[in-house]
């Protein structure tokens, strides 16, 4: 059986328009804090906890000295991004009565790794981390190819985490000693 053989399991489209209206009349609704705690568990493998769901193994492959048994930071980046979007794709599909029978979001990123966790080069013009990520959006359904790029640049407009990438973030570190 292939994708276009059934659709995707979707959303609930009164909820959905619910949450938009809360949000049109009153957009501090819209305003959360998520909270994330990660404990290393031995090595590079990381344990992060979120709400009261299992906690996500994060970890490193064998040439960046881990033991291969989950993916890495950047790669977590990664599915984060992918994840947002595919949400994204299928609330914007909802939200115009557009069945989805396929959402793939394929990514792929150039990163520098070589300063090593800030033990290793880097001068001043090193920039650490992604360069540049290359999206790749598959969908399906039975819509114009204009409906469903109007899905997809909706999505990626208003993606939290296509957002978060493309602006500086104010992130601040304390350190508790203990």
């Amino acid at each position: 059986m292939s994708n276009s053989d059934f659709a995707l399991e979707g959303i609930d489209a009164e909820g959905l328009d619910r949450l938009s209206c809360n949000a049109k009349e009153d957009p501090s609704t819209g305003r959360k804090t998520l909270k994330a705690t990660t404990v290393c568990e031995a090595g590079f493998r990381n344990l992060t906890y979120v709400r009261d769901l299992q906690p996500v193994l994060v970890g490193e492959p064998p040439a960046l000295l881990g033991d291969d048994s989950a993916p890495n930071p950047s790669e977590m980046v990664l599915a984060a991004l992918g994840s947002c979007i595919s949400v994204g794709l299928l609330a914007n599909a909802t939200h115009r009565g557009v069945t989805l029978t396929k959402i793939e979001v394929v990514m792929e990123g150039d990163i520098d790794i070589s300063a090593v966790w800030g033990v290793g080069d880097i001068p001043e013009d090193k920039v650490a981390g992604f360069s540049d990520i290359r999206v790749n959006v598959t969908l399906a359904a039975d819509a114009s190819d204009e409906v469903l790029q109007e899905i997809h640049d909706n999505a990626i407009v208003w993606s939290p985490v296509v957002n978060t990438m493309r602006r500086p973030v104010r992130l601040d570190s304390t350190l508790t000693i203990g």
